[in-house]
């Protein structure tokens, strides 16, 4: 009888201490839950962020409708502007910089339908080419009864084309889509743009900044035209082009001693 409750007593501790290990076992089951979902929720995340990534549309900044990508950019008429021209790829890039925004967003990207010569700056009268350099455009350069449709003067020359004695007049970014040293649009594209330039010169910004490249000024592009005579001009455009991408104001532009001198921007 005594070995009997002994014997009983032993398989009561046995079974005691069967009872407690499943309990650490479900406790280190709850961690690797844990665990899991953790993993699970960052691979959740990680898929969502992906699936994000794929659905979010990229911009066709070409054919993107004029009122939607203001809204889209949180931007009104009458909002700062800037210009940029690739006479190469035949582009013209409008920038804007939105009430909310300390930098300027990339608004839409122009086909230019004609512009004319070849690369290479604007020399003398006559010679049909389209011109180069930093240029500014304010109220006065502004025509709306131009008989190309909408028309506003690019300021050729500026200070650095007069110290290099060259000369022409009445170049113009215009519509018609027909260029004799111009750049020339076709009317609806010129209609918008007309319309984001003098909205900003109307509200206050003081002249809109447009710089005119002969190509995207990449370092494969400036190898590619390193034997070009007018290689070191291009290299004093480049420095405003590079400062512009970086910052995405629009640089202070200075001539001093015939050259052109980036500064940083004012605004």
């Amino acid at each position: 009888m005594k070995k009997f409750l002994i014997f009983f007593i032993i398989l009561f501790l046995f079974f005691l201490v069967l009872w407690f290990i499943p309990s650490k076992h479900h406790t280190t089951k709850g961690k690797r839950v844990q665990k899991s979902n953790i993993v699970s929720t960052s691979t959740h995340k990680k898929h969502s962020q992906k699936k994000k990534r794929t659905s979010v549309k990229k911009v066709d900044f070409v054919h993107v409708d004029f009122h939607k990508r203001l809204l889209a950019l949180h931007a009104k008429l009458g909002d700062p502007v800037f210009i940029r021209i690739f006479k190469k790829e035949a582009l013209l890039e409008v920038w804007i910089k939105p009430i909310d925004k300390d930098t300027y967003q990339l608004f839409k990207l122009y086909p230019i339908c004609a512009y004319s010569g070849k690369l290479g700056p604007k020399t003398k009268e006559g010679d049909k080419q389209s011109p180069e350099g930093f240029y500014k455009v304010g109220k006065s350069s502004l025509n709306p009864n131009s008989h190309y449709y909408l028309a506003f003067n690019l300021g050729y020359p500026n200070a650095y084309d007069k110290a290099h004695n060259r000369t022409g007049s009445y170049l113009m970014v215009h519509g018609k889509c027909n260029s004799v040293g111009c750049y020339a649009m076709t009317d609806r594209k010129i209609k918008e743009i007309y319309s984001l330039v003098a909205s900003a010169l109307n509200h206050g910004q003081n002249y809109v900044n447009v710089h005119a490249f002969p190509f995207y000024m990449t370092q494969k592009n400036m190898a590619r035209y390193e034997q070009s005579r007018w290689y070191d001009f291009w290299s004093e455009l480049k420095e405003g082009y590079d400062y512009f991408n970086i910052e995405r104001l629009p640089p202070e532009i200075r001539v001093e001693n015939g050259h052109y001198s980036i500064y940083e921007a004012n605004q």
